[in-house]
């Protein structure tokens, strides 16, 4: 890394947990701050971390109440949560009040940085946004409005440019379908919609719809665009 070295900030109670990541992000060129509780989290705030590790289960605090006072701390901190396999309900909650990405205990080091890499290239793209997004063979031109797969120029409705504009704004992090139906239909609650829509999305810029490169189902959640590499 050039530059300063980026502070990452691990918020869990468990000493394995924390000297996995210390090791794992240390060996990476990140500067690691501990906390074991809410209370400590919330002070070492002060320090302007870069990126939030942080575990819902804490001994002091609710998680999630704690994910809410992180975000009013810091509007624009990316928040990567580690959450329990299987509990969809807790990560669409934590995804709903501002985390960037979850990942699944027990996580691989390796899945766990490039989470961490697309959290904070998010968080660029939104202070600076590209005009062209390209990721494979998939180029978005969001000033022209014009998607190409390859150098073939892909034709979309006004609906189906709209859900695909808002998933390369925010390309890496999971979008619940909550938030994409606010964006796309304002006070449309029914997901159903969405899947029409994400399917034909597909079958223009995947190559193979039923095994997706680029728009990525998170089951029970919403869909995640695949971020650059």
């Amino acid at each position: 890394m050039s530059g300063p070295p980026l502070r990452v900030l691990i918020v869990d109670d468990e000493p394995p947990i924390r000297k996995l990541l210390r090791m794992g992000l240390g060996t990476q060129g990140y500067e690691v701050i501990d906390a074991t509780n809410g209370k400590t989290a919330l002070d070492a705030m002060a320090n302007k971390p870069d990126l939030v590790i942080l575990d819902l289960g804490l001994p002091d605090m609710q998680g999630m109440d704690l994910l809410r006072r992180l975000r009013a701390q810091n509007e624009g901190v990316p928040i990567v949560v580690l959450s329990s396999r299987g509990d969809e309900a807790a990560k669409v909650a934590a995804l709903d009040l501002g985390a960037d990405d979850y990942v699944t205990k027990p996580f691989g080091m390796d899945e766990l940085l490039a989470r961490i890499r697309a959290a904070l290239r998010h968080q660029l793209q939104v202070h600076g946004e590209r005009p062209i997004f390209r990721v494979g063979d998939l180029a978005v031109d969001l000033v022209r409005r014009v998607v190409k797969v390859g150098d073939k120029e892909v034709r979309l409705s006004p609906k189906e440019y709209e859900l695909l504009r808002v998933l390369v704004q925010h390309a890496g992090k999971v979008l619940t379908h909550k938030f994409l139906l606010r964006e796309l239909w304002n006070d449309l609650t029914d997901s159903q919609y969405l899947r029409v829509y994400v399917r034909q999305l597909r079958q223009k810029i995947e190559e193979d719809p039923e095994r997706p490169h680029y728009i990525l189902t998170e089951t029970g959640i919403g869909y995640r665009l695949r971020a650059p590499d």
